[in-house]
């Protein structure tokens, strides 16, 4: 068996499982998939010092096209160890968490079968247990275990059918009609025209047993039908395409509100009625705007690719404190635990790629959470005769955002990347621009001159021989004005291919 260890993508597994596109070889195979299953059993066995066989693990998946093929791979690894195995079928990531907290499953561990918004050929393991997501360390061990263990296949290996997804739709129906207190109670959403986007993803079911129930008006929603070939746009609330798609639908169909989730719900972003997107900075705004008053002064965690008018949003528009700390999701939901730990209150953990998780519910990135959020302060809006919008009408803004990844080309790519940013930090610095000083990720400079306003950061990436720059510029000009900085800034290294 090949190195396991190499599946590891973060605080997930990825990899690639099937073949059809040129150059990438399968490496996700099942086999390897059965020998996570028994390693991750025997983990957890481990970790809750319980016997393997008094085990009850959840496994579920999205709209995949391996998704059956892995799934029996798993529940096969799992079979092998003895643990008590249920299969919930074609779920959201969120709602496999929930099999954990839930009385009524209260399982020791759960498995979703994803990878989120990438390519039809790969996919993926996100594993829960008590504690939430697993981290880096813990996916590490359970491979390293994996790398012991023996492909086992027990004949007709199958889990206890378990419909998780109907108590998760129940749960999120009934924030939304506490949280509304409409005068008919159970149909919080009448009079509300809801358009949903699910990317052929697993996030269809919102639709069906979330909105149409509580009354909302659900005409426009397209893409629901669960297609692991994405066939009509890529399932990514960051995609332009995808984007797109939700805007018209919302245009067209006169909505007061678009949803758009990734594959396996974990992410949303959505569309105002006059098409307005509310993503990146956005999202984050809204749904510090909606939380703000319950939450007076409290910490906003964000990524570190957030806009400096981000920042005046939160702390001079809603008198919040913004924290920006490193990309990843794992990076922020676990700052933002860090800092209530300490006594600093931060109800929400959020990127600007869509990942958002509140303390009030469990600190898990819940696209559908949020999407519940956003659908209570829209009809409270209603009440008053506002629409969702103003919730951010005082955010300012954007007027051009890049990115470019520029490569290293040497072999020691970290160490030479950590010399370029601490150079780059000391020229910035000696050129008298406004370099910030808490800068968790990389290095990020602010300009408010007249001749050029904006902000940029120049980062490593963790895993690839790139250093990503992205920033924003205010005006016309700004962001080529930017570039040729960065240019001066980053002159003579040679292993740097820059801009």
């Amino acid at each position: 068996m090949a190195n396991l260890l190499k599946l590891q993508n973060g605080s997930d597994v990825r990899g690639v499982a099937i073949e059809g596109i040129e150059g990438e070889s399968v490496n996700l195979t099942p086999e390897a998939v059965n020998l996570i299953g028994q390693a991750f059993a025997a983990w957890l066995a481990d970790r809750t010092e319980k016997d393997v066989s008094a085990l009850k693990i959840g496994v579920g998946h999205d709209s995949r096209v391996t998704a059956d093929k892995m799934k029996h791979a798993f529940i096969s690894g799992l079979a092998a160890a003895g643990a008590v195995i249920y299969d919930c079928g074609l779920v959201s990531t969120p709602s496999m968490f929930m099999t954990v907290v839930f009385p009524e499953f209260t399982f020791d561990g759960a498995v979703m079968i994803t990878a989120s918004h990438l390519p039809f050929n790969r996919n993926g393991l996100k594993f829960f247990n008590a504690d939430g997501g697993l981290e880096k360390a813990d996916i590490k061990e359970i491979l390293t275990i994996a790398q012991e263990k023996v492909v086992t296949w027990p004949n007709n290996a199958a889990g206890i059918p378990c419909n998780s997804l109907e108590a998760y739709t129940a749960f999120l129906r009934k924030k939304i009609c506490e949280g509304v207190q409409a005068e008919n109670f159970a149909a919080p959403l009448s009079g509300l025209r809801i358009v949903v986007d699910a990317g052929n993803g697993a996030g269809g079911f919102f639709v069906s047993q979330v909105l149409k129930p509580l009354g909302a008006d659900t005409t426009g929603s397209q893409f629901l039908e669960p297609d692991g070939m994405f066939p009509n746009h890529i399932p990514n609330p960051e995609n332009k395409q995808a984007m797109e798609a939700i805007k018209t639908a919302v245009l067209s169909n006169n909505a007061d509100l678009g949803i758009i989730f990734d594959t396996d719900v974990d992410r949303m972003s959505a569309v105002l009625p006059d098409g307005s997107e509310v993503n990146r900075d956005a999202i984050i705004a809204m749904m510090a705007a909606i939380l703000a008053k319950d939450y007076p002064g409290s910490t906003i965690v964000t990524d570190s690719v957030t806009s400096d008018r981000l920042t005046d949003f939160l702390e001079n528009e809603l008198k919040l404190k913004h924290h920006r700390f490193k990309r990843g999701y794992k990076n922020v939901i676990n700052e933002s635990k860090r800092l209530n730990d300490e006594g600093i209150v931060s109800p929400l953990a959020i990127e600007t790629s869509g990942h958002g998780a509140l303390s009030e519910n469990y600190f898990l990135d819940d696209g559908a959470y949020m999407a519940v959020k956003l659908l209570i302060a829209a009809a409270l809006a209603a009440k008053e005769g506002k629409q969702i919008g103003s919730f951010i009408e005082k955010l300012a803004k954007g007027f051009d955002e890049r990115e470019y990844r520029m490569k290293l080309t040497g072999e020691d790519f970290t160490t030479y990347g950590k010399n370029v940013l601490a150079q780059f930090e000391a020229r910035a610095f000696n050129a008298g621009y406004a370099v910030a000083p808490n800068s968790y990720e990389g290095v990020r400079i602010s300009f408010r001159s007249d001749e050029v306003q904006g902000w940029l950061l120049l980062r490593l990436s963790l895993h690839d021989p790139l250093m990503p720059l992205n920033m924003e510029g205010v005006r016309p000009g700004d962001c080529e004005k930017m570039v040729e900085i960065v240019r001066e800034l980053l002159a003579g290294f040679d292993e740097l291919d820059v801009i």
